[in-house]
């Protein structure tokens, strides 16, 4: 179990990164939204610096904003400053925003997925202490070496986020975790999205991601990124108010999800105990307002 967080000031940064290590937490993870978010591995860093055992991740940068070089060069620094504690999740950037304020065209669905592909082949070799040497449609490197400093870990976890089929079975190939949040294609207004949060749509991506595993005994964990925890005793009034804001979704499909818990402690543990006997789903990442009422749901479950 992992927290997604924004830092606001360093008390509450400070704050909550001891928090999330001292009550069992996993990991601290950082998004990564140019103007409208932190700059995830100075905050990162940040937290390293007063925590010694949880993960320090990006949930996930944006594929479109970055180089191979200036990627690798910040994953490594994280995990020297953190003694080895460092993880890279990538996405492809779904955000127009995010790429219009740069001055560039918001690209296709194709050509992020194909830009996020390249980036990670050639961040992770370079990570590796590889030389790389590519020419592609979006990154050029001749003889380019990372230095220093070097990683800790002789392999930086990698986590690719995505729900887009081709991402998905990229995922399933080349991460160690496989990030889905059930947001399918991005709304007008750049941010909301719709969504398949049913059953058979959940069981497809699981499906999907276990059908495109290469390699004998390899399997990506797949992790879930928790859209809304609401402890109540009245479920069904619960998801109803919900699903009046959530385009596609059902109170079914948001009672059944795992990217929504709500209901009793013991309902939700339920519900997660279903998740991990009947699609092999174990690893969560809730937002920080969530990180108490998701402590009382799974502290002594794992």
């Amino acid at each position: 179990m992992s927290v997604q967080a924004n830092p606001r000031d360093r008390e509450s940064w400070v704050r909550l990164a001891t928090k999330v290590e001292a009550v069992g937490f996993d990991g601290l993870y950082v998004g990564d939204h140019p103007g409208s978010g932190a700059s995830p591995f100075v905050a990162l860093a940040a937290a390293a610096g007063v925590t010694e055992r949880i993960q320090l991740g990006t949930c996930v940068v944006n594929a479109g904003m970055w180089t191979p070089m200036a990627l690798a060069s910040e994953v490594a620094t994280l995990d020297v400053v953190s003694g080895g504690r460092a993880i890279l999740g990538v996405g492809a950037g779904h955000t127009p925003g995010e790429w219009t304020s740069t001055g560039r065209t918001f690209p296709s669905a194709a050509d992020r997925v194909d830009r996020m592909i390249e980036l990670v082949e050639a961040t992770e070799a370079l990570l590796a202490g590889r030389p790389v040497s590519h020419e592609g449609a979006h990154f050029v490197l001749a003889d380019a070496l990372l230095g220093e400093p070097r990683p800790v870990q002789q392999r930086i976890p990698l986590a690719v986020g995505g729900n887009g089929t081709r991402v998905l079975r990229v995922a399933a190939r080349h991460a160690d975790i496989v990030g889905i949040t059930g947001l399918g294609r991005t709304l007008a207004d750049g941010h909301r999205h719709d969504v398949d949060w049913s059953t058979a749509g959940v069981r497809r991506i699981v499906e999907l991601v276990d059908g495109s595993v290469t390699g004998e005994g390899r399997r990506p964990q797949i992790e879930v990124l928790v859209q809304h925890v609401e402890i109540t005793d009245d479920c069904r009034r619960a998801a109803q108010r919900l699903a009046d804001h959530v385009p596609g979704a059902s109170v079914e499909d948001l009672l059944m999800a795992p990217f929504v818990w709500i209901g009793t402690v013991e309902e939700i543990r339920d519900s997660l105990q279903r998740h991990a006997r009947e699609l092999g789903i174990r690893r969560y990442v809730v937002r920080a307002p969530a990180v108490d009422a998701a402590h009382d749901v799974v502290d002594g479950m794992w």
